[in-house]
């Protein structure tokens, strides 16, 4: 007779967490995201970003996902900056079709997922125009929030992080297989 397994304490077990905080936040986002259809944005940061990828193509379009810094009380001051400057502004833009915000009152940011037709389009705004509607839109913000912050000079909604976003093929589960396989569109 062998002797009894002596229970293993909790603290030694491997705990199953998942994925860390912030990647199932951005994956909550990009789920959101593709189950709405819609998209975001204040186009700040438009410096070049890798485009190694032979899938993104005029037919297949882009997403730009900017984060801002955005502190509760100045989250309607956001949202009035972001549709006075960037809102009109965009949607005179070639191959822009839309854009979604969001905003994570625990890590106070907002989120912009602005979807564009191709990248191209996206890419061939003059990087001047997008320096004035920026300009315009820091400007908005600092009036909104002046008493609040008592600073003219920071741009209280600060850029903390920006992506091209590629989509994927769509897949669907094929009867007796035991994994997806691209859908046939």
């Amino acid at each position: 007779m062998t002797a009894p397994r002596k229970p293993v304490p909790r603290d030694d077990l491997p705990r199953l967490t998942g994925p860390p905080r912030p990647l199932r936040r951005l994956l909550l986002v990009l789920l959101l995201a593709a189950l709405l259809g819609g998209i975001s944005s204040p186009a700040a940061a438009r410096a070049p970003m890798s485009t190694s990828s032979p899938t993104t193509t005029a037919e297949t379009g882009v997403v730009e996902l900017l984060r801002l810094g955005v502190k509760a009380q100045h989250r309607e001051a956001w949202l009035q900056a972001e549709a006075a400057s960037w809102g009109p502004w965009l949607k005179q833009q070639e191959g822009f079709l839309g854009r979604q915000l969001f905003w994570d009152p625990e890590r106070q940011e907002g989120t912009l997922l602005i979807r564009w037709a191709s990248l191209e389009q996206w890419k061939a705004i003059p990087m001047a125009e997008v320096g004035e509607v920026q300009e315009r839109f820091e400007r908005l913000a600092r009036e909104l929030t002046s008493s609040d912050t008592g600073s003219e000079a920071a741009n209280p909604f600060p850029l903390l992080y920006a992506a091209e976003l590629q989509p994927q093929p769509q897949l669907e589960r094929q009867p007796g297989l035991q994994r997806d396989v691209p859908a046939d569109d």
